[in-house]
């Protein structure tokens, strides 16, 4: 095996341009295809005639490079949508003032599989039956239907949809969730709480509507920020799930509000509201 001290790369002759400068590229090509060690030379090149020139940016370069970028942001985009963050809009008031009409909200998909929920987390879930009515389908032009399901596979529009809802957890499996007290307040676990994020309107009970669960394993009880305005797990107690919202059924934690820009905020769940609560096993 020859090492770089014996190896010697051929003198140069014949004709030179300005300053050396082909010589100097071909000892550059020579050097590059037969020196033991040697790194890709990506500014100089071979023409069609043998000669050796320096190779510049050209549109055809520039536009590979583009599409290549593009392609990688689009399959990261998708990956980042498909996996961990969602977007969803909000169409009905039941979680006012935290989340008005139209809003859009970021969800983490990794709630509640790889990370826990908590009491007071702001989630997304699939109706566990009966919870919506059915609504029409809605029609669209094809090439519309094709900007938005595009859009919406790529994440940078919120999905359409008419079988998710979005409501704020109050108790876990294993709580026993009651209202109210003499108070009006909410207790779980026997301890009442105050919650500063709901909207009562001329009401002072946390709810108009009274009831004594006790939440079953792999489920949670969730409630509407807008009490007297809506159709949450109250309201569904006589369905098959009894109003508690499966596991299964949740898409993730609502974590920001992205859209419109005014309300750009993250979401909070209110953890000193739970602070004192103990846990109960289902």
């Amino acid at each position: 095996m020859r090492d770089d001290a014996e190896y010697q790369l051929p003198k140069l002759s014949g004709n030179a341009g300005a300053d050396g400068q082909d010589d100097a590229l071909v000892y550059e090509v020579f050097r590059h295809a037969h020196a033991p060690r040697h790194r890709l030379r990506d500014d100089i090149a071979v023409d069609d005639r043998g000669n050796v020139v320096a190779r510049g940016a050209t549109l055809g370069m520039f536009i590979r490079d583009v599409v290549v970028i593009v392609a990688i942001a689009l399959v990261v985009s998708i990956v980042v949508k498909t996996f961990f963050l969602k977007p969803f809009y909000i169409p009905s008031a039941s979680m006012h003032e935290t989340l008005i009409e139209q809003d859009r909200v970021l969800v983490n998909q990794l709630v509640p599989d790889l990370v826990p929920l908590n009491r007071g987390d702001v989630i997304v879930f699939e109706d566990p039956g009966g919870w919506l009515p059915e609504q029409p389908t809605i029609e669209k032009a094809p090439l519309q239907a094709f900007a938005d399901g595009t859009l919406e596979l790529i994440g940078l529009k919120a999905e359409e949809t008419n079988s998710h809802l979005i409501k704020r957890v109050i108790g876990l499996p294993g709580d026993h969730v009651e209202c109210c007290n003499a108070y009006g307040q909410i207790m779980i676990n026997d301890v009442p709480i105050s919650e500063p994020y709901v909207d009562l309107g001329d009401n002072t009970a946390a709810s108009g509507t009274e009831f004594d669960v006790t939440v079953p394993a792999d489920a949670v009880w969730v409630m509407g920020d807008n009490r007297y305005n809506s159709a949450d797990s109250r309201a569904h107690q006589d369905t098959p799930t009894g109003g508690f919202v499966p596991y299964e059924n949740i898409v993730g934690r609502a974590f920001m509000i992205n859209w419109p820009f005014d309300r750009l905020r993250f979401l909070s769940n209110y953890s000193e509201v739970f602070a004192g609560i103990p846990t109960r096993q289902p």
